[in-house]
């Protein structure tokens, strides 16, 4: 689907606003440059750690077996995706006087963001959900979690982000833009650019809060609710296989913190600015694809043994490949 068969040319001609000017996150030079570098460092540890566990479960095939390595996989892999939606853009422009945005790529970037951003949220629901299959009914866990139902959780996550993105993509093209254009903010989402439509905005606000908004909260509150089960079951059956459980639950509860809390805060309210709303919206599309691989390799042995054993691997071949 184009973006022109949406009515993007229509959009874009019969309207004053081909292109956004990004406020971005700062409007000194200094400090753009600081945070070039800061921000460049940030992503450069996004990438190799997402890759790194991509990697590692890829070549393990005991790790790729396990349904929590399958879904981890995949969850590196949306935050590798994620991280590539608005971090490059954001490090060229702190070195640019004019942050500007054509229309279609402030769509590109609305889409993929919320496209990836809901699969991640309906991922971790997914793997809060194997978590629990594994404490609370072990003897069964291999045959719930079978190959089939891991293939069939994981597409219906990609399915559900897909469905919830193209319905903000399609109400945002609808939009009359005629000036101003500047967002405030190093990327485009739908708060602020809603926000510039000259309309009454009201409904579309609703719809948007009931899309994004409810969409967050709804997984949170399961996601809590799934560990409080658990919590409960290990807190009557507590001894060494159950806090190796309970640490793994721990690192999925921060990662599910650092991701779902800025979304509900960011998208459960009228869209109305805040001076932090930006300090937020860093947390969830820069910091949390970075902590992510960070959490579940340095708190998680059989990565750290995989980790070594691919070393070891590679150092031989090079070893060998010598002689």
């Amino acid at each position: 689907m184009s973006l022109d068969t949406l009515g993007l040319d229509k959009n874009k001609n019969g309207s004053g606003v081909s292109q956004f000017v990004l406020l971005g996150l700062s409007s000194s030079w200094e400090l753009q440059l600081f945070l070039f570098s800061t921000f460049l460092l940030v992503y450069v540890v996004i990438v190799l750690g997402n890759l790194l566990i991509v990697l590692v479960v890829q070549t393990d095939a005991r790790l790729l077996q396990s349904p929590m390595y399958y879904f981890l996989h995949h969850l590196s892999f949306i935050d590798l995706c994620l991280s590539c939606v608005a971090v490059p853009k954001m490090l060229g422009d702190f070195l640019r006087r004019e942050k500007v945005i054509p229309f279609s790529g402030c769509l590109a970037q609305l889409f993929f963001l919320h496209f990836l951003g809901a699969c991640e949220m309906f991922l971790l629901t997914v793997m809060a959900y194997d978590r629990y299959v594994a404490i609370c009914n072990p003897l069964h866990y291999l045959r719930v979690m079978n190959s089939h139902l891991r293939l069939r959780l994981v597409f219906g996550c990609w399915c559900g982000g897909f469905i919830h993105s193209i319905t903000q993509v399609v109400i945002v093209i609808r939009l009359p833009f005629c000036g101003p254009n500047e967002l405030d903010n190093f990327y485009c989402d739908v708060p602020q650019v809603v926000k510039l439509a000259c309309m009454d905005t009201y409904l579309v606000e609703v719809l948007m809060v009931s899309n994004s908004g409810i969409l967050s909260l709804a997984c949170f509150l399961v996601l809590l609710l799934s560990y409080a089960l658990i919590l409960i079951t290990l807190r009557t059956h507590l001894h060494r296989g159950q806090s190796k459980a309970l640490s793994t639950c721990a690192s999925h509860l921060t990662v599910v913190s650092l991701i779902f809390v800025p979304c509900v805060f960011i998208y459960l309210r009228p869209f109305c600015t805040f001076s932090v709303d930006k300090v937020v919206s860093v947390f969830y599309t820069v910091i949390t694809p970075m902590l992510n691989p960070l959490i579940y390799t340095l708190r998680n042995a059989d990565m750290k043994r995989a980790i070594g054993k691919l070393r070891k691997k590679q150092v031989a071949s090079h070893c060998f490949g010598k002689r």
